[in-house]
């Protein structure tokens, strides 16, 4: 079926179908709702050419891919990915991956804009500063970041959870159940994620007059061997933790092994609260001790990624607007009071 069968079908004008499948923010929602189940009916996809020629729009989201031998694949990506994905699917958009040198982003940046390859980009794992949000706010695309950015004089859109407020919840359960010495397990301190969720833990110890030391802090690449390595460290010191707090479930399987393997147990030696809840073959409840959590959905937010940039291509969404999710505090077995 083309789109001429199709408007004939629905008793609608070409345009209006046309405009209706690429999401223009002046078809109602009843009949876009009605023609894109009828395009789903009838199997009707959009010919890419056609549709550029017509709307100036090529359907494609972009994200430039850092590569290079320092770039670990991080199974966080993936399920973001799929979550993007799924709506991306649903929506007859389509996912542009660019690869690009990971100490040279701005360049790939600069060639798929001037090219109009995509119709809009988005920014993953944002540092502090980050150059490629201040570039990418001046190439007159729409974006997002999945992430923030702190230091600039300027407003930018973004999805972001709170992560500061779910490390500041946790470090404060612990407190209360009497734990004085923390360490923080946390990702590379050069993304705003890690900043935030320091900034959270510090926060609820010196509402308790306590302090994070620097030798509590471990901030590396998220992988189980990291997680090993940084317990380790951390427990065969003389001012070992009686808690930790881990930045991801992956890292956290190497804190339970490492636990295991000095012969401590969980809670009883050490406590543990990790981030992450979302992995479908990765579940805390089925660790060795059902291992206590903060969770947020990042395949969820892959997919609110996507539907945000639909509306940003579509002109339903304008502006710099923020949007930050809470984030749920799991309590299972692995938190008990500090061990005496």
């Amino acid at each position: 079926m083309n789109l001429k069968q199709l408007a004939h079908m629905l008793a609608l004008s070409q345009t209006t179908v046309s405009r209706a499948l690429n999401g223009y923010p002046e078809v109602n929602e009843e009949t876009r709702r009605r023609v894109m189940d009828a395009a789903k009916r009838h199997g009707y996809r959009p010919n890419p050419s056609a549709r550029r020629l017509a709307t100036g729009k090529s359907g494609m989201i972009g994200y430039v891919l850092p590569t290079g031998t320092a770039v670990d694949i991080d199974p966080h990506f993936v399920e973001f990915l799929s979550g993007l994905g799924d709506y991306a699917r649903s929506h007859e958009l389509d996912l542009v991956l660019s690869p690009a040198d990971a100490d040279d982003q701005e360049t790939t940046y600069r060639r798929i804009v001037a090219n109009r390859q995509v119709d809009a980009v988005y920014i993953s794992s944002p540092r502090r500063e980050d150059s490629r949000v201040a570039l990418v706010s001046t190439l007159g695309i729409p974006f997002l970041v999945h992430g923030r950015s702190e230091g600039f004089d300027f407003d930018y859109p973004y999805l972001d959870i709170d992560n500061e407020g779910a490390f500041h919840e946790a470090a404060r359960l612990l407190v209360q159940l009497g734990h004085q010495r923390l360490a923080l397990i946390n990702g590379d301190d050069r993304e705003t994620f890690a900043i935030h969720r320091e900034r959270g833990v510090r926060r609820a110890l010196a509402a308790s007059g306590l302090t994070l030391s620097e030798r509590h802090v471990c901030s590396v690449v998220m992988t189980e061997e990291n997680g090993y390595r940084a317990t380790r460290r951390l427990l065969e010191a003389s001012d070992a933790p009686t808690a930790i707090a881990c930045s991801s479930l992956i890292m956290a399987l190497g804190v339970v092994r490492a636990v295991r393997d000095l012969g401590l147990t969980i809670p009883g030696d050490v406590s543990l609260i990790a981030h992450d809840d979302v992995f479908p073959w990765l579940k805390p409840e089925n660790f060795s001790v059902p291992l206590s959590t903060t969770r947020s959905s990042i395949r969820l937010a892959g997919a609110r990624v996507a539907e945000r940039l639909a509306a940003r291509i579509s002109g339903v969404e304008e502006g710099a607007r923020g949007e930050v999710w809470p984030v749920d505090l799991v309590v299972r077995g692995s938190v008990a009071g500090a061990p005496a």
